[in-house]
């Protein structure tokens, strides 16, 4: 099915809910391959890694004229958002070993604030007021999260907090980046340039520091593939193939709703109970993501309409 076809019998707001919910489980799935002795470095390579090949085939086969056609502009920025995800799993896999598991999905999930200003710069895309409102109550609910889990993270808690932020400055140039080259680019042309080109740029980090990929559990491979199978190849594409439909500031809204899935897997899996006032953040986030919905749908991104598509 071409993706006109399931633009018209799917909403984007569907597609980026079961986006999160895959994404959610990516902190887990990291903290449990960290228990198996998997260094950060070859968790985010070995993800990118499996779902580069998984990607590039099917664009290959799917998308191959359409890769062959491709102008000299497009492909560098094709690049780039490879290079910016790359950077951005460097960073937050990286994080999550100097700061709590909360703390880092928080500050990661920061970036509609960088998101809804570069859009309005670069993309002249207009933030409206339901919108921006729906920001300023999500990004309040991690704050608030963030402060219920302050002092967790050690010693080491500033430097696990400013990777994780970097890891959302650089999601923000993969979002706005997958955002232009989606108004011209089908999905599978589009992830099988961004998704390959992470993985050689995560496997050339991996080998200036000399990381280990050889010689650990199979648990821990397992739940690296698992990884890739879900949060990689379910979630961010998910998030890609909405991107030509909808504001790349309202999909990184939608991730902030990541903290709240994180938490509830965490309950079962890492025996982890959040906090009554974490709690009221994640109600937060929550609000916060209904009200930004509402302004899509008002500034004209949610309702069904006919588009042409490829």
């Amino acid at each position: 099915m071409n993706e006109g076809a399931m633009r018209g019998r799917t909403r984007p707001s569907l597609v980026l809910a079961a986006g999160t919910l895959a994404v959610s489980s990516a902190a887990i799935l990291i903290s449990l391959a960290r228990a198996e002795g998997i260094p950060v470095i070859a968790i985010a390579s070995l993800r990118l890694s499996v779902a580069a090949a998984v990607a590039a085939p099917i664009a290959l086969i799917r998308a191959g004229g359409e890769l062959r056609r491709l102008c000299r502009g497009d492909l560098l920025l094709g690049l780039a958002a490879g290079i910016l995800l790359a950077l951005h799993f460097a960073f937050w896999t990286s994080s999550l070993d100097r700061t709590s598991v909360m703390s880092s999905v928080v500050f990661v999930s920061t970036n509609p604030l960088f998101v809804a200003l570069a859009s309005a710069l670069l993309l002249r895309e207009k933030v409206g007021r339901w919108t921006l409102a729906g920001i300023v109550v999500a990004v309040a609910g991690g704050a608030i999260i963030g402060l219920a889990d302050a002092g967790k993270g050690g010693g080491d808690w500033f430097w696990g907090d400013l990777l994780a932020l970097l890891g959302a400055v650089s999601a923000s140039g993969y979002l706005l980046i997958g955002r232009e080259l989606r108004k011209r680019l089908s999905l599978p042309a589009y992830i099988g340039i961004a998704y390959t080109t992470a993985s050689v740029t995560l496997l050339a980090i991996a080998g200036i520091t000399r990381t280990p990929f050889l010689g650990h559990s199979w648990k821990g491979y397992l739940f690296t593939a698992l990884l890739a199978a879900g949060p990689q190849l379910i979630g961010h594409t998910a998030y890609n193939w909405a991107l030509k439909y909808v504001s790349a500031t309202f999909v990184t809204v939608t991730l902030l709703a990541e903290p709240i899935g994180a938490t509830l897997l965490a309950i079962p899996v890492l025996s982890q109970v959040p906090s009554p006032m974490g709690l009221g953040g994640g109600m937060l986030i929550l609000m916060g993501i209904l009200v930004a919905t509402r302004g899509e749908r008002r500034a004209g991104f949610l309702p069904a309409h006919k588009e042409k598509d490829r």
